[in-house]
């Protein structure tokens, strides 16, 4: 059955947000460097989030807010994931929640392996929970993206004590393998260190694009892994601030549990109440009309930077609304996006905040109405060709 893409708001609407995506450049400047969608609420959260308002619940997050068989339900019908709702616990937001495990399973100034070029705050998380980066790129061979397993295994033998997985991967938009994940996750188990998987991209994943849960390839990532996830890239809900913290075994949930109790105050009721709604059934429609209004937008920007680009090197990503695109071909320095920005006034992310691999990339956000990214890709072509 056929699915109706989901339509983006008007940008005289969109304009009148406060959020970092429209209030950091000029109206002139088209922004797709943060990862804030352009869509309307789902109808539930929306509905939920008012009613909240109506009666002016506005209060502390409760002990149980209903999240933990709100996400059981979710793993279950969209990834077929079964999910120990005991095991589900919760905090203000991923990162927030990658700093605290991490404080809480390695030791200060020990090495954290990640996976470059990926998400720019995994170094600073890493550094503020008192580890140390350790990168071992992903291996590219022009259809794709990889872990790099040799490369992680070495690092954990010489003493990397965890390593903080990108699954699905930003920028990148690679689901790893199930064949991949369950290798790292007996890596990891051989050297006595953690996984812990940033999957906050999950529900974003295209069908048939593979996704795995970590936690679900095997015995031994069970045993190793925690997984940190949330509906704010989803839904769109960064500002209000919950994410879950997720386990599959004893000693893995007692270092959750063990964790200070102002983690869990942090999760704010508004972001409560809106992963609840967004996790609920009656939310599945509108997610399954994003994707497909993704899905139209990952090609169309594939068939653009093909006209408009031809020498960018783009490949169309399984999951999300990011794009990872090499520019290096058109002589714009190691950071294409200062230039893109001065001269065709469109804001992207600039690629060697992404680490190794970074140097004349791009992250482009294609949340967003069709016509945005064709003006936005015209613009660059120009420019490519003054």
């Amino acid at each position: 059955m056929s699915v109706t893409p989901l339509e983006a708001l008007p940008l005289e609407t969109l304009r009148r947000r406060s959020s970092t995506k429209w209030r950091s450049y000029p109206e002139d400047v088209l922004p797709l460097f943060v990862a804030e969608t352009d869509f309307p609420l789902a109808e539930p959260i929306r509905a939920a989030l008012a009613d909240a308002v109506e009666i002016g619940d506005t209060g502390y997050t409760p002990p149980d807010p209903g999240l933990r068989d709100a996400y059981a339900a979710f793993a279950r019908r969209r990834f077929g994931w079964e999910v120990d709702p005991a095991r589900v616990n919760w905090t203000g937001d991923v990162m927030m929640g990658v700093v605290e495990l991490l404080r809480a399973t390695v030791a200060p100034g020990e090495r954290v392996v990640i996976t470059p070029p990926v998400y720019p705050p995994f170094y600073i998380c890493i550094e503020e929970a008192g580890g140390a980066p350790h990168e071992v790129p992903l291996l590219e061979d022009g259809a794709g993206w990889s872990l790099d397993l040799d490369g992680i295994e070495a690092a954990l033998a010489a003493g990397a004590r965890a390593v903080l997985l990108c699954n699905p991967h930003n920028p990148t938009g690679t689901a790893h393998s199930r064949e991949s994940l369950a290798a790292l996750a007996a890596i990891a188990r051989r050297h006595g260190a953690v996984v812990i998987s940033d999957e906050i991209h999950a529900p974003l994943a295209q069908p048939g694009g593979g996704f795995t849960p970590f936690l679900a390839v095997s015995e031994d990532a069970a045993a190793v892994g925690f997984a940190v996830t949330s509906a704010s890239k989803a839904f769109n809900l960064a500002g209000l601030k919950c994410a879950l913290l997720l386990t599959a075994a004893d000693a893995t949930t007692a270092v959750v549990r063990a964790l200070p109790r102002e983690v869990e105050w942090r999760t704010g009721l508004f972001g409560a109440i809106a992963a609840v709604a967004a996790f609920d059934a009656s939310s599945d429609s509108w997610l399954d009309s994003l994707l497909a209004r993704l899905d139209a937008n990952r090609r169309l920007l594939a068939g653009l930077l093909a006209e408009q680009l031809p020498l960018a090197r783009y490949t169309i990503p399984d999951a999300g609304f990011l794009a990872w695109i090499d520019l290096s071909a058109y002589g714009w320095g190691d950071d294409p996006a200062r230039t893109v920005l001065t001269q065709a006034r469109v804001a992207l992310h600039h690629g060697p905040e992404f680490g190794a691999g970074g140097a004349g990339h791009v992250r482009l956000n294609f949340g967003c109405a069709p016509e945005v990214i064709t003006e936005a890709v015209t613009r660059m072509g120009a420019l490519a060709r003054s």
